[in-house]
């Protein structure tokens, strides 16, 4: 594990398409996940610690902007890895863009609501109308130092160990399975008329977190 290590902070991990392909649904898979718990647990904070929340728009636990991020965290640090100073700002700033520029874009679209609002948040400094905030930048630059010098090392790992078909099978099914719980409540549910993740745990009485409307 170590010397995958240093070959990959030093550019020198040689990869096959197979397994770069691998390695990147198990980071879409990872990284969404990670981020479905810290807002799990932010939120339950934010509430004065007396309900948790299920968040994000899926059955199971994962949000899609957390997968998004990590991609592109993993692009633009690409050859700045050995400086985790250069990862933590490169990220943050990244990041801060891509959170702003996609609440703001939800909220033209979707006609005034808003998936996050800042406004209404604890540890909100940094405020930018209510769609990104210097906890929420840091708290991802911090989080791409996980990324880039454990989880991606890892994944590597196990793309190096285990047997070909077995990774592949195993990332890409999971990979697949998370992918089809976001495109079904993105898209499918709405055009065939079915029942989507936030109707079906809110009847079973699973408190769901609401979206904010023009505030």
């Amino acid at each position: 594990m170590k010397e995958i290590f240093n070959k990959y902070i030093n550019n020198e991990i040689k990869l096959e398409k197979w397994q770069k392909i691998g390695i990147i649904c198990l980071v879409i898979v990872i990284s969404g996940i990670f981020g479905w718990i810290y807002e799990y647990i932010f939120y339950f904070f934010n509430s004065g610690m007396k309900q948790f929340y299920w968040r994000g728009a899926n059955f199971l636990p994962w949000i899609n902007i957390y997968a998004t991020g990590s991609i592109m965290i993993i692009l633009l640090t690409h050859k700045t890895k050995k400086n985790p100073l250069y990862v933590f700002l490169i990220s943050a700033i990244s990041t801060g863009i891509l959170e702003y520029l996609t609440g703001l874009a939800m909220y033209k679209l979707m006609g005034g609501i808003r998936c996050w609002d800042y406004n209404t948040e604890i540890l909100n400094f940094g405020n930018i109308d209510g769609f990104v905030c210097l906890r929420s930048v840091t708290f991802f630059g911090l989080s791409a130092l996980l990324l880039i010098y454990c989880i991606v090392p890892f994944c590597i790992y196990l793309s190096k160990k285990m047997n070909r078909h077995t990774f592949m099978a195993f990332s890409i099914t999971i990979c697949f399975i998370f992918l089809f719980d976001e495109f079904y409540n993105l898209l499918f549910a709405k055009m065939l008329n079915l029942p989507r993740s936030a109707e079906i745990y809110k009847n079973i009485g699973i408190k769901y977190m609401d979206y904010y409307k023009n505030k």
